[in-house]
């Protein structure tokens, strides 16, 4: 059963927009050449945009074998690739916001959107780094952009480690860069008591996954 979503008090605007990057997004050094770029509030009206995506995005559930069964993936999904128009006007203008504050130093531009809706506490993500493609082998960036309830993000070092706690929710920007997907990895764990759905919006380069 899907929790009740519960808007920010402090999170109100006539129409969403989005906040600056330069001079507010603030950079964590990990380590093994691992980055996080914070911006809290990034998006401005978020919990509208999260209505919006909630009811116009095909939210798909899939199914993944795992070791000797097949389970079900513990929250609803939909992959915009590159060509595929994104559900919303205020993604366009978050791409291009990423396209023009990380472009320099990422080389090229964010070009899929992957969007997972978290329906409640028990949905998750377990450890993992997003190595499909180049970034098994090279640095790249995955910006990831937090709508409805807050929930934590969880870094650490590949194979174990102290782990580092990011809290997001609200409109709230998370940028990996640097080797993050290849020396460390990062998770969204389960959690008990009534908790309100989040929507994660990946911005990724090409062949990024």
């Amino acid at each position: 059963m899907t929790a009740a979503f519960q808007a920010s008090l402090l999170d109100y605007d006539d129409e969403p927009g989005l906040g600056e990057l330069a001079g507010v997004v603030r950079r964590v050094p990990l380590s093994l050449g691992a980055w996080i770029d914070l911006r809290p509030g990034w998006v401005r009206g978020s919990d509208q945009v999260f209505e919006r995506l909630r009811q116009k995005v095909p939210w798909y559930a899939e199914r993944r074998e795992m070791y000797d069964r097949v389970v079900d993936v513990p929250r609803l999904l939909c992959f915009y690739d590159e060509d595929a128009p994104l559900p919303d006007p205020l993604l366009v203008r978050a791409k291009a916001a990423l396209d023009a504050y990380y472009r320099e130093e990422l080389g090229e531009p964010f070009r899929t959107a992957g969007l997972c809706l978290y329906r409640d506490g028990s949905d998750s993500v377990a450890w993992h780094g997003d190595r499909i493609g180049h970034g098994r082998t090279a640095d790249t960036m995955v910006a990831i952009v937090s709508l409805g309830a807050p929930r934590s993000l969880l870094l650490r070092p590949r194979g174990g480690g102290k782990s580092v706690r990011c809290p997001l929710g609200h409109g709230d920007l998370i940028v990996m860069g640097g080797s993050c997907q290849r020396t460390w990895e990062h998770c969204v764990p389960k959690i008990k008591g009534v908790v309100g759905p989040r929507i994660s919006v990946q911005f990724r380069p090409r062949g990024v996954r």
